[in-house]
């Protein structure tokens, strides 16, 4: 019988990967534990298996006379963590640790007998007597199944949270197992990933038997194996859908900067390339569009933006608002605030249904986006800066409108609206008897 215990520990180490030592060490311990509650059992015992052929043996210690003993200093009481509110809906409370019950009559408890440091004595200190009952391999049999079922139990939990716990940002692919307003359970063949509602998108439904992607963004270590968390609203998740689907991603020629997300609606990506050559919203497109209707397909109509990166603020920002067309965008670098002017006609375009391109836009680029219409930000600027302020003194900048619409870069002379430029030193004579308005130079 011992015999065919080594044998099936050493399978054990070859299918599951369990080093066989672990297991011999736990049976070991679990041995001794067994040997401690039968009758006329030594205090101070020890199992020992042979690693070969298997025999069990029993061997009490015995000290030397007078020694002190000594013993292992006795570990600190660990504090309970609380359990997590709201984790997998209404999970089953933990038990509390069992209480130390009172001794009857009001006698104190016994404390457990302090354990040796067997590691701090010599070998030759130490003598050994062969006290293995007669009866211990019928005792050493059952004990070896609960013992090696339960270190394979630990074992593949174990290896189950390190092989997730590195998976942190990849994207898996489930089977849906069951959905509720709480939460969805995706079954991802060897475990089984929780996705919150937290991490669902509103606009999605989650049937039973259905296939969804999602990305893993927590792991979780529990009694019950590794608890993954996934999520389908993440940014990272467009991130890596476009790895999948694009090999210029995968291979590092395109790199996504940025992404802004409004999960289940539309997104915008920032793309730029490492490669002199290579058109990274071109790449990210595909041919005809191919690439990312794939992943457009993937999130489910979800809209996206591919917006090429700059590193210049005024042109990514104009870049962030398309479709919409910009007319100019000045930039406030210190307050990292740019205004941005658009055509009457795109104003709406720019800001978005509820916002949403503004707002997009914006966590994009990382810069707070005031968005104008041009008619607005001419009257703004005839207000502000266009008319004398009190003291005599007139705007900085020449107030003439070219043709295209946009005003003069031109400083104005002192005193007056206009710049040292023949045809808008002639509007600053006609201005003499208008309303204050800006004038067009049509010169």
């Amino acid at each position: 019988m011992n015999r065919e215990i080594i044998e099936a520990i050493k399978q054990i180490e070859r299918e599951k990967g369990i080093s066989s030592e672990v297991l011999i060490v736990a049976l070991e311990d679990a041995l001794l534990a067994a040997y401690k509650k039968t009758p006329d059992a030594a205090e101070f015992a020890r199992v020992q298996i042979d690693r070969e052929n298997g025999e069990i043996r029993v061997l009490q210690l015995i000290l030397p006379e007078g020694e002190e003993l000594r013993v292992l200093p006795k570990p600190e009481p660990e504090e309970q963590p609380a359990a997590e509110a709201g984790e997998a809906g209404d999970a089953a409370p933990q038990a509390a640790p069992a209480a130390q019950e009172p001794a009857a009559d009001g006698e104190e408890a016994e404390e457990p007998p302090p354990e040796i440091d067997w590691d701090a004595y010599d070998e030759s200190e130490i003598e050994t007597v062969d006290v293995t009952p007669d009866n211990f391999g019928r005792i050493a049999a059952q004990t070896a199944k609960q013992v090696v079922l339960q270190r394979i139990r630990e074992a593949e939990r174990e290896m189950m949270y390190a092989e997730y716990v590195d998976r942190v940002g990849d994207v898996v692919t489930g089977i849906v197992q069951q959905s509720d307003s709480r939460y969805t359970l995706v079954d991802l063949g060897r475990v089984e990933a929780l996705l919150p509602e937290s991490e669902q998108v509103n606009s999605e439904r989650y049937d039973h038997g259905s296939r969804v992607k999602a990305v893993i963004v927590d792991v979780r270590s529990s009694t019950k194996g590794p608890q993954v968390i996934v999520s389908r609203r993440s940014d990272e998740l467009i991130k890596r859908l476009f790895e999948l689907e694009v090999p210029e991603v995968a291979d590092g020629l395109v790199t996504i900067r940025a992404v802004a997300r409004e999960a289940g609606w539309r997104s915008k990506i920032a793309v730029v390339s490492n490669v002199q050559g290579v058109d990274p919203v071109g790449a990210c497109v595909g041919p005809r569009g191919s690439r990312v209707r794939m992943v457009v397909n993937e999130l489910r109509g979800e809209k996206i933006d591919i917006i090429p990166y700059n590193d210049e603020p005024a042109r990514f920002v104009a870049k962030a608002l398309s479709p919409a067309r910009v007319r100019e965008v000045l930039v406030d670098d210190e307050d990292r605030q740019a205004t941005v002017v658009v055509p009457d006609d795109q104003l709406s375009l720019a800001i978005g249904k509820e916002g949403m391109n503004a707002r997009l836009a914006a966590r994009l680029t990382g810069w707070r986006i005031d968005i104008k219409s041009e008619s607005t930000f001419a009257a703004e600027e005839a207000a502000a800066e266009f008319g004398d302020d009190g003291d005599g003194e007139f705007g900085a900048r020449c107030a003439a409108l070219l043709r295209n619409g946009k005003r003069c870069v031109n400083a104005a002379l002192p005193g007056s609206r206009y710049c040292s430029l023949p045809a808008h030193m002639r509007l600053a004579t006609a201005a003499a008897a208008a309303t204050g308005a800006p004038e067009r130079d049509d010169g």
